[in-house]
């Protein structure tokens, strides 16, 4: 009897028995196997395929075989030839159109395919894939080196698509399959990541201020005070609607996943990890009083409000109509260097030329690039990350052709020093920042957050329903969250956050961040 199996993207096929411990699949006139959108058209026709076997029909070629009545004389003297095996390269392609799965894992299939696979198996036929050479590619690709855990996920999908060409019916065993009890006993340890770089409460406080600083703007310090204090992840972080924020608690709904294309795709959260994350008190205020001061609006890219919007000017802005620095040096009779002078450090340049500057920039209505109008609608994750976050963990900025990494340049006052900007910073700069966590990304403050839970003795049940995993464990089936776990949490991150504040206030009472001050100047 056949049956609709259901296979990855929702789809089914139909599966019928050839014969004993044989199955075949309906599959069109090209040979390529059907996709029905229910069970039961898949079962159905299944079980039509196997009427025809019963009425000695050909299931191939949908035409009738020779009739029992006819001797042995009479059947060809050999059997008609099998078809071509399509070689990897082939089948993948048609493979990869046959998936129907989110534009983050078609992505990532992409690159796994096009960038690791190919370039090994495109040219090699299915049955001269073996497991040596499997073996052979995994080892070649630890050697770059590639980190081992790179290399298993790229296996997996090789082991995927053979698997599917096992079903198939093209290959008989699948050569990317792992046996267990198999080589050598250490073999799991290469698999190994180093551990995460993790901080603590006053490190979050830190690097908010920090980059900050580096930006120009609080946002960076909300963002990075609100990531480290729900544990949300980075795409949740970005893509946090206003709508969803609550006064007492944030819902994860959606993420902004940024696709290799630089479009930022607004999907469900990883392994459809919804869930409402209880804020603490002081949380709260801290994004209520950014609300505000921000008023964000609608973005254009998506039409709706985000919480946080990026930093830096929109991509393109560099190629848009409008006044531009050499538009107003021009006008002026003097250097772009000069205008930057006048924009950052007006009393560098004689008052003459300043105000002659200055009347060529009312004149021609120039807007500085970096205003709030010209920031991009939602932060960038190489962008943030490169550019703010790695500098306000390490205080240092990284290699950019033709410049060499080199320390953040600071002007010492006011505490914790505010970055140097404009011609010559370097030689300007009386400071520079101490590393506070090295290793650490933005991932990190997620790892930090878990760790912070794990100190105030947090229950797993309760841990796991504010990152988004899941335990499917017995303990777990029968453990629940109380009213009581969360306040003991929310007091308990309340008292983690004023001993940070305290920390921060004993090194300076100020700061130059305008959210970070107010609450330093209010515990006075």
């Amino acid at each position: 009897m056949g049956y609709g199996e259901k296979q990855r993207g929702g789809h089914y096929r139909g599966r019928y028995w050839i014969s004993p411990g044989d199955l075949g699949t309906v599959k069109d006139e090209n040979g390529r196997a059907i996709r029905f959108k229910t069970k039961r058209e898949a079962a159905k026709a299944a079980n039509d395929m196997e009427a025809l076997l019963r009425q000695q029909v050909a299931p191939e070629t949908m035409v009738p075989v020779l009739p029992q009545r006819q001797t042995a004389a009479e059947l060809p003297s050999q059997p008609p030839p099998e078809p071509a095996k399509p070689t990897f390269g082939e089948y993948v392609n048609q493979w990869y159109a046959d998936q129907d799965l989110a534009p983050s894992t078609m992505q990532n299939y992409r690159r796994h395919i096009e960038e690791h696979l190919l370039p090994e198996f495109g040219d090699k036929a299915f049955d001269e894939i073996s497991r040596q050479d499997v073996e052979a590619w995994a080892r070649k690709e630890r050697a770059v080196p590639y980190a081992a855990s790179s290399v298993k996920t790229w296996r997996g999908t090789l082991h995927l698509i053979l698997a599917d060409a096992t079903d198939e019916k093209l290959i008989s065993a699948n050569p990317a399959a792992r046996r267990r009890g198999r080589g050598r006993r250490a073999g799991r340890s290469r698999d190994r990541t180093p551990e995460k770089a993790t901080t603590d409460a006053l490190g979050i406080l830190l690097i908010g201020e920090r980059a900050s600083l580096l930006s120009g703007r609080d946002d960076e310090f909300v963002g990075t005070v609100t990531k480290g204090y729900t544990g949300v992840r980075w795409g949740e972080l970005v893509g946090l609607e206003k709508e969803y924020w609550r006064p007492d608690s944030v819902r994860v709904e959606w993420q902004l996943y940024e696709l290799d294309t630089g479009e930022l795709d607004r999907c469900p959260p990883k392994d459809d990890s919804y869930r409402t994350v209880d804020n603490p008190r002081f949380l709260s205020s801290l994004v209520n009083d950014h609300i505000i001061r921000t008023d964000p609006k609608p973005c254009e890219c998506h039409g709706r409000t985000y919480i946080f919007r990026g930093y830096g000017a929109p991509n393109g802005a560099s190629r848009r109509c409008g006044v531009k620095l050499v538009d107003v040096a021009r006008l002026a009779g003097v250097s772009t260097g000069t205008v930057s002078n006048v924009l950052n450090r007006p009393g560098a340049v004689k008052e003459e030329t300043r105000l002659k500057v200055e009347a060529a920039i009312a004149e021609l209505g120039y807007v500085r690039a970096g205003t709030l109008a010209d920031h991009a609608a939602h932060w960038r994750r190489s962008g943030f990350s490169t550019w703010l976050f790695q500098p306000a963990v390490t205080g240092w900025y990284p290699k950019k052709a033709p410049q060499e990494a080199h320390p953040v340049p600071l002007l010492a006052e006011p505490w914790p020093g505010v970055p140097a900007r404009g011609r010559n910073a370097s030689d300007r700069a009386e400071a520079c920042w101490v590393p506070i966590a090295k290793g650490l990304t933005p991932h990190g403050l997620r790892h930090t957050n878990k760790k912070i839970m794990r100190l105030l003795r947090t229950p797993p049940k309760l841990m796991d329903e504010r990152l988004g995993h899941l335990d499917g464990s017995v303990q777990a089936r029968y453990d629940h969250v109380s009213p009581e776990m969360r306040r003991d949490l929310m007091e308990g991150l309340t008292e983690v956050w004023e001993a940070a504040l305290e920390a921060r206030r004993a090194m300076c009472p100020t700061s130059p961040v305008r959210a970070l001050d107010a609450l330093l100047r209010g515990r006075r």
